[in-house]
């Protein structure tokens, strides 16, 4: 069964860290753009942020540019997402997503479970 799995996610103080990671099961992620989006409580998900196949280019929803990092390391065929300085409304369910391409970030192949992730004080 192809997935994607992700961990990381918590309660977090706001300004506070998280780095959340994403690992496939039964496939690689070589060969695909990767993307992370979020859904807060009562709204849509929203993409977050998405990066090439060779990690060479990235990029990022506008509330997040300058906070959120992703990056992925294909050796390990692992993804992950920095979240630095984290606010209230950073507050949703964080997916891992594999894309169909780089352009189309949003057009998703493979979704991940979620995982949580809670910014209050």
């Amino acid at each position: 069964q192809l997935q994607l799995v992700e961990s990381g996610g918590g309660l977090v103080q706001p300004g506070g860290s998280l780095r959340l990671s994403c690992q496939p099961s039964g496939f690689s992620l070589k060969d695909y753009a990767m993307a992370w989006f979020r859904q807060a409580p009562g709204k849509e998900r929203e993409p977050v942020s998405c990066i090439s196949s060779s990690g060479g280019s990235a990029k990022y929803e506008d509330s997040v540019k300058g906070r959120f990092t992703i990056s992925r390391d294909n050796a390990k065929n692992m993804v992950y997402l920095q979240m630095d300085n984290l606010k209230p409304e950073d507050t949703a369910k964080y997916y891992c997503a594999a894309t169909a391409g780089f352009r189309t970030c949003e057009a998703v192949s493979y979704w991940g479970q979620g995982t949580r992730v809670a910014v209050s004080s």
